[in-house]
């Protein structure tokens, strides 16, 4: 009986479950609705603005521009792929999805992240063109290399999510129906898998080590390579802008990577650490980079910064312009009152 009882439990794969991210905070999850809702409209508005001041100024359609523009529109599908769930299951404490709901975000998450990857790859490309080759800059960075590139960044992010999703989706879900998690992460939910995930768990760990470890070769390579040409240009402003420009290429990448590198290794590796530490490393490593490349790009990079600031001055004073003709009219009234008082 206690053979039937397993074989039954085993044969047995739920296809609805409840999400429940942060166990250990149910009393605290409805205080944090409001500071999560207000970080999802800081990021979708902060990218959407360095997006628009890109698209609206021809000054800034240039390749290196147009890579960050894209990589700030993937960060917003990135964020919209993973905080709207979030913060209903901060409202409900039991958030309940399809299989093919989970699947479908998995897929998302892990194909903004792919993207996130390749895009930086480009940018490497992009600055070690014009830092190392600048007389064939024009020549080499032109629209039919950058619809290139964005063909080869689609193709790769699809070769690795698709696998992870498709593997996943194989899987039987026996264990239990709640997902320790905010969100559809491929180890989170291979934690309520049953039977022989061996090949399931060396497959995410060899695709995670193969594009991180050939991501970096490249742009540690090409950085190298950049900064090695950087200083060797004899006039001081021109190599002050070239590291400049570096370092905030630089930043990105490291955000990105140690974040992501930190939580694998803690997923895999640190089987002892709580469901919420976690679950934390998982919301820095999915929302960070969406937090800061903004504001990396948006205050570091000083012709988007100048561009940015002229907008946004210039909306401002357009709304004084606009208020002082009432304000004049107010004046004007309240005169024309007190005259009549006085007679």
């Amino acid at each position: 009986m206690g053979e039937d009882g397993n074989t039954s439990t085993f044969n047995i794969s739920y296809t609805n479950f409840f999400l429940v991210g942060f166990p250990g905070f149910r009393e605290w999850r409805p205080l944090l609705v409001l500071p999560l809702t207000f970080l999802y409209v800081t990021v979708i508005s902060a990218n959407a603005l360095v997006i628009h001041t890109v698209v609206a100024q021809r000054s800034l359609h240039q390749p290196m521009y147009m890579l960050i523009a894209l990589l700030l529109a993937v960060n917003i599908c990135a964020a919209t792929a993973v905080m709207p769930k979030m913060l209903e299951g901060f409202v409900h404490y039991a958030n309940p999805i399809s299989l093919h709901s989970c699947l479908a975000q998995m897929f998302f998450i892990y194909f903004t992240l792919l993207l996130d990857y390749n895009l930086l790859l480009a940018m490497a490309l992009d600055r070690y063109v014009a830092i190392c080759h600048p007389l064939r800059y024009t020549d080499l960075m032109t629209s039919h290399l950058l619809g290139v590139l964005a063909i080869l960044a689609l193709t790769r992010s699809l070769g690795v999510a698709v696998p992870l999703v498709v593997l996943t989706s194989q899987a039987r879900f026996c264990r239990t129906m709640v997902i320790p998690h905010f969100t559809c992460e491929y180890i989170a939910l291979l934690s309520i898998a049953c039977g022989d995930l061996t090949f399931n768990n060396r497959l995410g760990l060899a695709m995670r080590l193969v594009t991180v470890t050939f991501d970096l070769a490249l742009l540690g390579t090409s950085y190298t390579r950049i900064i090695y040409a950087a200083f060797r240009i004899s006039s001081g402003g021109a190599r002050a802008k070239a590291l400049h420009t570096c370092g905030s290429h630089l930043l990105v990448i490291l955000t990105i990577y140690l974040s992501g590198l930190s939580t694998s290794i803690v997923f895999r590796v640190a089987k002892t650490v709580s469901q919420d530490v976690q679950n934390l490393l998982s919301a820095i490593y999915l929302l960070l980079p969406g937090t800061l490349n903004p504001v990396i790009y948006g205050v570091r990079t000083r012709e988007i910064r100048q561009h940015v600031e002229k907008m946004l001055f210039s909306k401002i004073s357009a709304q004084e312009v606009g208020e002082k003709p009432e304000r004049m009219q107010n004046m004007r009234g309240n005169c024309q009152g007190e005259r009549t008082l006085s007679t």
